[in-house]
């Protein structure tokens, strides 16, 4: 057990963003009954759900309740699962993923601006970029993606 409660495997899950938070939802008897089977994890809960189903014929509401999941969301993994496989019913992070606002295009276009005339300010370039893109974005966004621009070229 680690010094603040939570044991290694615990911290993994957490880690890689497989762990189920609500694993105290898990009632199907083999989860409760052997080790073998783990309800922190949300790759094995899904997947023994899709399984009781598909292979045991259970019903999906029986099934969906038992692994503390809706019917919604037993179907949403049956989807998910066919597209993907395993791998798949790992959780992906939410929220947008990479530059949506400062594009490549974005970027260049900062990065001339500002090679152009180094007495703009932050809030310049986001007057600029606004006008040119009309893209609203934040000072320090800005501030933090020149200098990973200014860092990958050291």
């Amino acid at each position: 057990m680690a010094k603040n409660g939570i044991d290694s495997k615990t911290e993994a899950l957490m880690r890689e963003g497989m762990f189920n938070h609500h694993y105290q939802e898990v009632k199907d008897a083999m989860f409760l009954e052997k080790d073998f089977f783990d309800p922190r994890d949300i790759v094995q809960v899904k997947y023994e759900m899709l399984r009781r189903v598909r292979i045991d014929g259970q019903t999906v509401t029986l099934a969906a309740a038992a692994f503390g999941f809706s019917r919604l969301s037993f179907y949403q993994a049956q989807n998910t699962f066919d597209e993907g496989g395993l791998p798949a019913l790992v959780p992906r992070k939410r929220g947008p993923r990479g530059a949506h606002k400062l594009t490549d295009e974005v970027m260049e276009f900062i990065e001339r601006a500002v090679s152009d005339d180094k007495s703009l300010r932050l809030r310049d370039l986001v007057g600029l970029v606004e006008e040119r893109f009309g893209v609203v974005v934040h000072p320090r966004t800005i501030e933090r993606r020149l200098a990973s621009v200014q860092k990958k070229r050291r």
